[in-house]
């Protein structure tokens, strides 16, 4: 799915899933790249890996396991107990709460898909974890450097949109977009 070039965007693509050998589990492993009016941003965590739940994606039942289908995501700012977008802790400790994140909508039944930081192998299901590097299964997802990418985003979009920036969780950011790209199946 190619990016509108209007606005604020975070593109991902998809390229592969991973299995661990131990238990079977399976991630989604992707890059990401953030534009600014169709321009791609060169700050630090602007770009990078991104990890999901297994595929295929589906939007319908609530509670399938699977990742969102590929497509288009308005986005908002976070209001939950565990993550969002302003006011979240400062403590890199994984189990300071609430933790950085942002809401993705417009998800079909799907409803709490976010963006957030990942610890281990996958940190959820359904939501996307932004982290450094995940060139195979036994490698795992460190939380700090991920929380850092997670609010590199959320700074990039109060910068990009100034004042328009919602003042409060639970809002739309306007003229954003998560844009997401394939459809990888697991090949065993």
């Amino acid at each position: 799915m190619p990016i509108t070039k209007q606005g604020w965007e975070l593109q991902i693509i998809r390229k592969t899933e991973q299995r661990r050998p131990t238990d079977g589990k399976r991630r989604t492993v992707g890059t990401y790249q953030v534009f600014h009016d169709g321009v791609p941003q060169k700050g630090a965590g602007l770009s990078g890996t991104v990890a999901e739940t297994r595929g295929p994606g589906a939007n319908k039942p609530a509670g399938n396991n699977r990742r969102v289908e590929a497509g288009n995501y308005p986005i908002r700012t976070q209001d939950g107990e565990h993550y969002v977008t302003i006011g979240y802790k400062e403590s890199e400790s994984p189990s300071a709460v609430p933790k950085p994140g942002i809401l993705l909508g417009k998800t079909g039944q799907r409803v709490g898909i976010l963006l957030h930081p990942g610890q281990g192998f996958l940190a959820s299901i359904g939501c996307i974890n932004p982290c450094t590097s995940l060139p195979n299964a036994a490698e795992l997802i460190d939380y700090v450097p991920s929380r850092k990418r997670v609010i590199a985003i959320i700074e990039d979009l109060k910068a990009f949109h100034g004042p328009a920036f919602p003042k409060k969780n639970g809002q739309p950011i306007p003229n954003s977009l998560i844009v997401i790209d394939g459809e990888p199946e697991f090949q065993p």
